[in-house]
Formats: structure tokens, sequence, C-alpha cells
């Protein structure tokens, strides 16, 4: 996980080299985040960036179908992590996509876990204002994997739309054949006249 080696840690410039290192990580427009914007744009899908009134301020937000999409970084937002609690003791165990680093273990585990807290707190307060919400993890759009998960988020997308109109779907009532005043088309029009 840790990037630089053995001696630009002991250096004591090590923490502005970590300093720079942090300080280019972006949190808007990530690779992650281009992928799934390009590909819901190629399928014919409409959209928002970072809408600031909603919480969390969502990657991408599709009004048309009250959708939010989060894009997350497997690291940042602990993908797959567990959480166990043993008195009050909070432990976190890595998982595939998740390497919790062994420096400053306590500082990390505290940051992804109240990053796990705001993620569930702001997908609760979007589904209460009427939201659905899709997270996409960054380990799902690897080359392998890009094209299925692009297109479940448009299956996904497609079912809550015929979902919410569902309802406004009026059935015309049937006609049977003898409420038809009309004259069928073999009917001799001379006899009427």
């Amino acid at each position: 996980m840790d990037k630089l080696s053995k001696l630009q840690r002991h250096d004591k410039s090590a923490h502005a080299w970590r300093h720079a290192n942090m300080a280019a990580i972006r949190s808007k427009d990530t690779k992650p985040e281009m992928i799934v914007r390009r590909g819901l744009w190629k399928r014919g899908f409409r959209y928002r960036l970072n809408h600031k009134r909603l919480p969390g301020h969502p990657d991408v937000v599709l009004r048309k179908y009250r959708t939010c999409i989060f894009v997350n970084g497997c690291f940042w937002h602990g993908h797959g992590v567990s959480l166990t609690i043993d008195h009050e003791l909070l432990t976190i165990e890595s998982s595939e996509c998740c390497k919790i680093p062994k420096t400053n273990r306590d500082f990390w585990v505290a940051k992804i876990r109240r990053n796990k807290e705001r993620d569930k707190d702001e997908q609760r307060k979007l589904a209460e204002m009427g939201w659905h919400c899709i997270t996409v993890w960054e380990c799902e759009l690897k080359p392998s994997k890009r094209e299925e998960t692009l297109e479940s988020i448009a299956f996904t997308l497609n079912h809550i739309w015929l979902q919410d109109h569902q309802a406004r779907v009026i059935a015309y009532p049937l006609q049977s054949e003898e409420d038809m005043q009309m004259p069928m088309a073999a009917e001799d029009f001379s006899a009427i006249i």
C-alpha cells in the first residue's frame, strides 16, 4: 500500500512527500467516475454532476430516474471490510480490494469507519427524499468486469423508471362487439343511403 521507499519514510521530509501524495488524490473527475459517466452517456442516459443540494453531493444524478450514483474508491469507502465490535473495541479486517495499512492503523480504521457511516447516513437521507441510490465500486470497473457493470447500471435504471411509472399507466377499457356503433367493413352502405 505504501508507495514511499524505506529511505523516504525515514527521511525528515517524509511528511512533505506523503502530503504531496495525498494532495494529488482527487475527489471529482476520477478515472472510475469518468468510466461510469462515459458508459451512461453512450447508453443514452443524461445526467448532472455533483448536485450540491442533495446530501452527499452524488457523483452522478439522473433526475428523470430520481436516482443518484456514487462511484466509490474501494480503499476510501472500505469495500468488503468487515467491522467487528469486541467489548467496545472496533476492529476492521482487510478485504481483497481494501487493504488497511499496517502503519498508523488506528487512524485508517477510524477514517474508513467514519466514511462508511457517512455513506450510509447520506443514502438514508436520499431515500427519505424519494431518491434511489446506486453504489458502484472501483473494483467493479476493472476492464474484465466493466461492460457487465455498466450494463447492470443501465438495466437497473430502466427497471427503476418502469417501476416508478407503472402506477401512472391507465389501461384502456375493453369494448365488446355489441358496444360498437361503427359499420363493419363488409357492410353494404347502399342500403343506408
